[in-house]
């Protein structure tokens, strides 16, 4: 049988191998002579840290890591789990990347169930130190591992992981959203606030407005009733308890009724959408304002003003389109939705907005690049926004009968449509305009055309498990 080697015999090996005594060692490792023997000589040896492991790792020129599958057994040390020996190195293995050791010490870390706690605090200080990404294996095995359905713990292990899925797949997004929703209302308040705001977003961005509309209701009532708290508890004199959000309480209020509004726009009800204007177009007196809660109100105030303007021209009627023109060409980060809202009523009332076009020339030729840094939005937002963009400019040239200009804005549409996996959007695109006017199209677009497709269907089979 063949013969496993531990962490101490593999360093006895190595010394001997290069002829170094336990004074000689110390020198070059940093490690005092007496502790250095007591690791490896006494009949119940001292334990080896993290750190005097990678002293002796570096001593011996090994590259970082190299004793780290067998230190895991150092970490069970009679088969017992030691947190304050697998803490630190479940630290380093994270520093460099070691997921399979990772691995193996959380799978027998769990064999008992009582250090499930402990692997979610530890998810949660990685969180907080910023390693979101790092910590995904561990809330995945307080996910696996939890015996509690209803717990806190397992909603906010499920919170993290559906925050840390999203990305630019739209059909990934809404599949991760349908799989958290359930544990939602285990968390706490204050990160319900940040997971009713995410889940809302993820189904505007699908279209899906009733689904939008019931979480930001929900959003609505939670954000309302703890502002009601810190109003009562100023009026006691006692202390506000800060809120642990990613942003401030009045983004979540605010957001709450623009988006319903914004969600009933989608839908064509405009009048309706209007009625949530008034509840975040004033919100500079919202009790509490600090420095960054007064910018936040300002951009509220902005954007009601701007949806005031948009949804009066989406209903056709065009009196106040300089103001609205003025109000976007002053907000760049405006200029994309609010050039969106105004070719849609020109196509819809048959309008003419050639100058407004010429005005904007640059701006729609930067867009051209789909770069997403350009505006408040999530970059997936800004992409749904670009293939919308130029779909509606792509009909709008078709209806003037000009072809050439309107089919390089349908390739754009769909450029930005290949980064979504959105499937229903890019079949409408592809079936109601390019090939219903290709035979106005250039060799050159019919190949860009064909290019454009292939990265379409190659990006969806990439997207899709």
């Amino acid at each position: 049988m063949e013969h496993t080697p531990t962490i101490r015999s593999k360093i006895e090996t190595e010394l001997k191998q290069r002829g170094y005594t336990f004074s000689s060692f110390s020198k070059i490792s940093g490690i005092n002579r007496g502790t250095f023997s007591t690791m490896l000589n006494s009949n119940l040896p001292k334990p080896i840290s993290v750190r005097q492991m990678d002293l002796i790792t570096k001593a011996l020129g090994y590259p970082e890591g190299w004793l780290y599958e067998l230190y895991i057994d150092e970490c069970f040390h009679e088969g017992k789990g030691h947190w304050k020996r697998i803490k630190p190195f479940l630290l380093r293995c994270v520093e460099l990347g070691r997921k399979k050791c990772i691995q193996k010490v959380l799978s027998r870390l769990t064999e008992d169930l009582s250090y499930v706690s402990t692997v979610f605090e530890f998810a949660e200080e990685l969180h907080e130190a910023g390693k979101e990404k790092e910590a995904i294996p561990f809330y995945e095995c307080v996910v696996e591992n939890e015996r509690y359905h209803h717990s806190e713990r397992l909603a906010i292990s499920q919170f993290r992981l559906f925050s840390c899925s999203l990305n630019k797949d739209l059909e990934n997004n809404r599949q991760q959203a349908i799989k958290f929703a359930p544990y939602r209302k285990n968390l706490p308040e204050s990160h319900q606030l940040d997971a009713l705001l995410k889940l809302a977003n993820v189904y505007y961005q699908v279209d899906d407005c009733e689904t939008t509309i019931q979480y930001t209701r929900e959003l609505e009532v939670i954000s309302t009733n703890i502002y009601q708290q810190q109003i009562h508890a100023r009026l006691k004199k006692c202390e506000v308890k800060p809120l642990n959000t990613e942003r401030h309480l009045i983004v979540y209020y605010g957001q709450a009724y623009l988006t319903q509004g914004n969600a009933y726009e989608k839908q064509g009800q405009y009048k309706k959408a209007m009625e949530f204007i008034p509840y975040y177009e004033n919100l500079t007196d919202f009790e509490g304002l600090d420095e960054i809660g007064m910018l936040e109100a300002r951009k509220f105030e902005m954007w009601a003003k701007a949806n005031r303007l948009n949804l009066e021209i989406l209903m056709g009627d065009m009196t106040n389109l300089p103001v609205y023109v003025e109000l976007i060409r002053n907000n760049p980060q405006e200029i994309l939705l609010g050039l969106l809202t105004i070719i849609e009523s020109a196509n819809n009332y048959n309008h003419m907005i050639d100058e407004i076009l010429i005005l904007f020339a640059k701006n729609i030729n930067d867009f051209r690049d789909l770069r997403t840094n350009i505006s408040y939005y999530k970059t997936n937002y800004n992409l749904v926004h670009y293939s919308r963009f130029f779909l509606e400019l792509s009909r709008y040239y078709f209806n003037k009968g000009n072809y050439s200009e309107a089919i390089d804005s349908m390739l754009n549409s769909l450029k930005a449509t290949s980064q979504l996996n959105d499937k229903a959007f890019y079949i409408k695109s592809i079936t109601l305009l390019f090939e219903k006017y290709k035979d106005h199209s250039t060799h050159e677009q019919r190949v860009e055309y064909e290019k454009v497709l292939k990265a379409v269907e190659y990006n969806i089979k990439q997207m899709t498990p």
